[in-house]
């Protein structure tokens, strides 16, 4: 039955969790709202500011696109199972499911190497900055990340394809993975683990490679800056990246570098709920928190969007510091006089 798909199940039931369903649904429910409005108003933000058309903003909105789409590719049907007895997904649903997760998750994965390569550019060769890392390049850089994402996840797919499925069609997981499709499928899944631990192994290995080199280079050359706020200002400005690096690939390695073991099937649980929904959640504050520019760029956002909600109030409070002002003036100078 190797050969083919002659699948006989036509759908799966995701066992998911065992945990009370309805405050589980209410906790997802605010994690995905959470993200979709975190990650929709930073790509709005570096949209809508000039000061942000930098390639650093250019890959973070890209980087916060993924994470929504990695995040809606498994929360809906999450959330929506999570309401019913069952949680049921057709054999086609599943594999597509998996399909776009892989594209996205690959994706960003890649995306993060390419983030790390643009600060070791602002930081160790600052003049040729913008010459290197011009707007046709940073969205060639992009479009690479897209495709290698895509190639990555119809290899796995068709690697899925080829296998049959015959009974049971219980997956002990959230969404549909391959470590617990394999697990269920009747056909030598010897090639398919082989293929999983090439593809994934090397894109992690030399994405990893890239980001270490980066920054080592940055490392030593920041050890070169005399200045104290020169020091501080470089490495400012990788912390944030370096946090999401960390979140994302500790939760990825774990997930897929342990993936067989029955021991381990609700630590890999827990480090799927991390990497798919805690980390696309957590980045946008990662960003807007330790960046100097996005947090005066969402203060100026917040403030006009309060002079609209407001507009009274907000001239009122300007002319009484107007008012405040003159009163002040007119105080010293009565006493100068």
């Amino acid at each position: 039955m190797a050969g083919g798909n002659h699948s006989r199940v036509t759908e799966f039931v995701l066992l998911g969790f065992t945990d009370p369903q309805q405050l589980l649904f209410v906790i997802f429910s605010l994690v995905y709202i959470t993200t979709l409005v975190g990650n929709l108003g930073m790509i709005v933000l570096i949209k809508t500011n000039s000061q942000l058309h930098v390639p650093m903003y250019f890959f973070l909105s890209h980087l916060s696109f993924l994470d929504i789409c990695c995040s809606s590719s498994i929360m809906p049907k999450l959330l929506s199972g999570l309401l019913a007895e069952r949680n049921i997904i057709s054999f086609n649903g599943c594999i597509t499911q998996f399909f776009f997760f892989a594209v996205f998750g690959t994706t960003e994965a890649i995306l993060l190497a390419v983030m790390a390569y643009d600060r070791y550019m602002a930081i160790c060769e600052p003049l040729r900055y913008f010459a290197v890392m011009s707007h046709v390049v940073c969205v060639q850089l992009v479009v690479g990340s897209y495709a290698a994402g895509s190639l990555n996840a119809l290899v796995h797919t068709s690697a899925l394809l080829r296998l049959s499925f015959c009974g049971p069609n219980l997956v002990d997981h959230f969404y549909c993975e391959i470590p617990p499709l394999l697990l269920l499928s009747c056909s030598d899944t010897w090639l398919n683990k082989v293929v999983m631990a090439t593809c994934i192994g090397f894109i992690i290995t030399t994405s990893l490679l890239a980001i270490v080199v980066s920054y080592t280079c940055i490392l030593l050359t920041t050890w070169r800056i005399r200045s104290a706020k020169g020091m501080h200002k470089a490495f400012s400005t990788c912390a944030s990246h370096l946090m999401a690096v960390a979140l994302f690939y500790g939760s990825a390695a774990f997930l897929y570098f342990c993936p067989f073991s029955r021991h381990t099937e609700d630590q890999g649980k827990s480090a799927s709920v991390f990497y798919t929904m805690v980390t696309p959640m957590l980045n946008p504050f990662i960003y807007s928190l330790r960046n100097k520019e996005v947090r005066s760029t969402l203060r100026r956002a917040m403030n006009k969007v309060l002079f609209c909600m407001y507009p009274h109030r907000s001239c009122s409070n300007q002319a009484k510091a107007d008012m405040t002002c003159h009163d002040g003036v007119s105080r010293r100078n009565k006493a100068d006089t």
